[in-house]
């Protein structure tokens, strides 16, 4: 009988061919990128355009480096594995984009103190009265919560004895410690208006560098938490008001779409959702009336 002609190895599929060039770290092939955004629209909803390869192998490289791999393949194997569910944390760190500062789109928290902070504070002593509750979702490193906060204590006299807290979440672990601690760079606080500025005391840190430290008053307004916003949310009550500015971005349309009906249906009526400057709503969802530069109102 015939011998079977030896088989010769299969040669690398299209996908499988190193995209990084010759002088990269490691192999980055196009399953690579594929499978990596794939992943990551699966646990933290952000869809990856092809013109973030750099962006996906820049990131991703200092985690391979960290766990003493030598392949994008190996780092996606470990990733999908049972072993590789507490990476999935770090690689969503990775990933996420964190750009935040005091005060920044400042019209956003003028109108919350207009049309929040101050009536609040005019309320009477009824429980329902002394009750705020304000969500920052996409916290970051905690600039945005921190603000809402110092706002809240120059126009609310007695905020610290009224049922006040602000929520403040992230999907990045790493950024949410730094939040906690509530130490910035002098530099920081450039944008932050005059009328302000006693929120944000300056203090001598490690090595004698000058930082800006939020005070214990602050701090105890604001409660920092982990949380997915593709998950099932833990809350039992509404929200007068929601700050989701600038993270709608990295979504697809249907995500964005699920997102802002979650938000509104979180909200009390008549509450407020604040977005970011480069984001709109029109033509997303019906139960949302614009009433300022990027503000929302929930349609009772």
């Amino acid at each position: 009988m015939a011998l079977a002609a030896p088989r010769m190895p299969a040669a690398p599929a299209a996908s499988d061919i190193g995209l990084s060039g010759p002088a990269s770290e490691f192999p980055f092939s196009e399953a690579d990128f594929r499978a990596l955004v794939q992943l990551v629209h699966q646990y933290a909803g952000i869809a990856l355009a092809d013109s973030k390869r750099n962006l996906v192998y820049g990131r991703l490289s200092r985690r391979l480096r960290a766990l003493g791999m030598t392949s994008f393949r190996e780092y996606r194997d470990y990733l999908t594995g049972n072993e590789g569910r507490q990476e999935i944390v770090k690689f969503v760190n990775a990933i996420s984009t964190n750009l935040t500062k005091f005060f920044r789109e400042v019209h956003h928290f003028e109108h919350l103190r207009t049309h929040v902070a101050v009536p609040f504070g005019r309320t009477g002593n009824r429980a329902v009265d002394r009750r705020l509750r304000i969500w920052s979702a996409g916290c970051s490193t905690g600039e945005e919560a921190y603000t809402v906060a110092v706002v809240l204590q120059r126009e609310i006299s007695d905020v610290a004895t009224r049922d006040v807290r602000i929520l403040a979440s992230d999907i990045d672990t790493d950024v949410l410690a730094k939040a906690a601690r509530g130490e910035y760079p002098v530099s920081s606080i450039e944008d932050v208006p005059r009328s302000f500025r006693q929120f944000f005391p300056v203090s001598g840190g490690d090595g004698g560098d000058e930082r800006i430290v939020m005070d214990a008053a602050t701090k105890r307004l604001v409660v920092f938490r982990r949380l997915n916003l593709m998950d099932p949310w833990p809350f039992r009550r509404q929200f007068d008001v929601i700050f989701c500015r600038n993270v709608m971005i990295y979504f697809d349309t249907p995500t964005k779409s699920t997102l802002v009906e979650r938000f509104t249906q979180q909200l009390k009526p008549g509450g407020l959702l604040y977005i970011g400057h480069s984001e709109s709503l029109l033509g997303i969802h019906p139960g949302l009336c614009l009433v300022g530069r990027t503000t929302y109102r929930r349609e009772a």
